[in-house]
């Protein structure tokens, strides 16, 4: 059997797939839409790829470049939340509109979903999740829900997503990255790109409260 995953490099991705990897043959496929963090996320794909024996494309979105004001691929400053402000409501959805991309997910997707049809894929692995659906609305189970009903209207063949980590926090990601053996000490989660993650941006400051939970020693 084969599967689609969409792959950024990061933790939720590296261990949704995981999840997978004894029973489907992966096809991993990393989105350039000039995100700041591009180059560690192919570096830390194809890392993760070679090591799990799974295939690995990069495709180009220079559209969603030119369209998106998101401050992950803009000049604008990614924001800089406090570990309080991650388990405040009203402050990280406005830290998760600063990094909003204009239908990111509904696209990466759809682009997944044809690969999936191209090439005979039973399911497509996304890193969606429990933490972060509660301010990102393409995180939601709800809308995991909605995209497969959409899939069993609008494709002829049985091809589901399959989101683990669904009903997951950080925390209980890195359980289950652990207990499976995910090669997450080779994901790269950060907002700005740099070499070593920055600390300070709302994705690496999740990651690293759940890390620190867990009680591994986050990359500093």
């Amino acid at each position: 059997m084969k599967a689609i995953s969409v792959f950024s490099g990061g933790l939720d991705c590296t261990v949704a797939t995981s999840v997978y990897d004894n029973d489907y043959e992966i096809h991993a496929i990393t989105f350039n839409y000039g995100q700041k963090a591009l180059t560690q996320e192919i570096r830390a794909s194809e890392e993760i790829c070679e090591k799990m024996g799974w295939t690995h494309e990069v495709i180009d979105l220079p559209w969603l470049s030119k369209i998106s004001t998101s401050s992950l691929n803009t000049d604008e400053d990614i924001p800089q939340p406090s570990e309080n402000d991650l388990d405040d409501l009203s402050k990280s959805s406005e830290s998760a509109s600063s990094v909003w991309v204009p239908a990111r997910n509904t696209v990466f997707t759809s682009i997944a979903l044809s690969y999936a049809e191209s090439i005979g894929a039973d399911i497509i692995i996304v890193g969606w999740n429990g933490e972060e659906g509660e301010t990102f609305p393409d995180n939601s189970k709800e809308y995991l829900e909605e995209f497969n009903r959409l899939i069993d209207v609008g494709s002829p063949e049985k091809i589901r997503i399959e989101a683990p980590c669904i009903d997951l926090n950080k925390e209980e990601i890195v359980k289950l990255g652990v207990e499976i053996g995910a090669p997450i000490e080779l994901s790269y989660s950060c907002y700005k790109g740099d070499d070593k993650p920055c600390g300070v941006c709302e994705s690496c400051m999740r990651r690293k409260r759940a890390f620190k939970k867990i009680g591994i020693k986050y990359e500093d």
